[in-house]
């Protein structure tokens, strides 16, 4: 990995990813992702909004805006924010006040100029872990840019506000992990500023033209990736560097319904002190298949180690699960966590989800959570 300071010859680049249309012209390869730490608009939003039923439901009332604009879907598909002939465009090519949706329409509810989306908080020149969602893993560049001094989130943002040339930018970094569940990841040092700002993210592809444009809301006031405006137990504290990555998206149009799709309800397991329990809730299906979530929450002691464990009740078989390990036995499945979450404070919860094939019939099943 290589990494080099901006110099004047770049153009504004961005980054938050592909829309899950990888089926419409197999010829093309797509990609997925966005920018976890700090974290997007669009993820912190599904993070907000998404509840255990899989309905997005936002506490925040940026992101509730944005719902009422262009409906649930692009919550699911945080990681889609892309122009397939960006070709590293910018200036001239996406237009002022459409940045953070990257000109696309689906995610014009994202541009609306507001104080109030959803915050990290920052030490101004800090170096920090910065983490990319791989969804579907590519090859490029990273380009990183902040906006100007004196910055108003108020008004439309504008190429005008921005810095000209990126204070970051990332040459071909390391993947962690393999896509849908890993991350490109990367150290590097935040710009010298103060106040209210937008850090704005570019992925590249080097194998394309795709390029994905995407915003992130910062604030430089000594924090350390804390994240403010979302709600309780949604992802708020520092960002592991390694976070969860799910989505109620399903993995290819193909496959996909629409915001309509068919959602099932949860089932819990009970919550005894000090232990641990388990939501199941499949957030997302189609013909033959579905996503899941599973919610594992700590009781009124933190835990240390999990283990979550159901019985798939009409023949459903796991193809992918993500930020956990699983074993099957017959119908049995027993999942066990990977090693950033494995520890839940008192009261906290992780979650892990899941890819499955199915006919007929999709109950949803009780999942019970032991600890040590």
């Amino acid at each position: 990995m290589k990494f080099r300071r901006a110099t004047v010859g770049h153009s504004i680049v961005v980054g938050l990813v592909a829309a899950v249309v990888a089926a419409l012209i197999p010829a093309t390869s797509w990609a997925h992702g966005a920018l976890l730490t700090p974290g997007s608009r669009t993820y912190l939003c599904y993070k907000d909004g998404l509840t255990s039923t899989g309905e997005i439901k936002p506490t925040n009332a940026a992101c509730q805006n944005a719902l009422a604009v262009g409906g649930a879907q692009p919550f699911y598909d945080w990681y889609g924010v892309l122009r397939s002939d960006g070709a590293g465009r910018t200036t001239g090519f996406i237009p002022d006040g459409t940045l953070c949706s990257g000109g696309f329409s689906k995610y014009a509810g994202f541009d609306a100029p507001r104080n109030d989306w959803p915050l990290t908080h920052l030490t101004s020149g800090a170096t920090i872990n910065w983490s990319y969602a791989a969804w579907a893993a590519h090859p490029g560049w990273f380009y990183l840019y902040v906006t100007k001094d004196g910055f108003n989130p108020n008004q439309a943002l504008t190429w005008a506000d921005m810095e000209t040339t990126p204070f970051l930018s990332v040459d071909h970094p390391p993947l962690n992990g393999s896509a849908p569940t890993g991350n490109y990841y990367w150290s590097g040092k935040l710009p010298n500023k103060t106040g209210r700002h937008i850090i704005y993210s570019v992925w590249k592809r080097s194998d394309s033209t795709e390029t994905f444009y995407g915003c992130s809301d910062v604030v430089f006031d000594g924090g350390n990736g804390e994240v403010t405006g979302i709600c309780p137990g949604c992802g708020g504290g520092n960002p592991s560097p390694s976070p969860s990555v799910t989505t109620s998206s399903s993995p290819s149009a193909s496959a996909s319904p629409s915001a309509s799709a068919s959602v099932s309800p949860s089932a819990s397991s009970p919550n005894p002190t000090g232990a641990c329990s388990a939501t199941y809730s499949i957030v997302n299906s189609w013909g033959g298949g579905f996503q899941a979530e599973v919610v594992v929450k700590a009781g009124s002691a933190a835990v240390n180690g999990w283990t979550a464990k159901w019985t798939f009740a009409n023949g459903q078989t796991i193809s992918q699960l993500w930020n956990g390990t699983y074993t099957a036995s017959g119908s049995g499945i027993t999942v066990k966590p990977v090693s950033w979450n494995s520890s839940i404070p008192a009261g906290g919860s992780v979650s892990f989800g899941f890819l499955a094939s199915s006919s007929g019939t999709n109950a949803v099943p009780t999942v019970s959570c032991t600890s040590p």
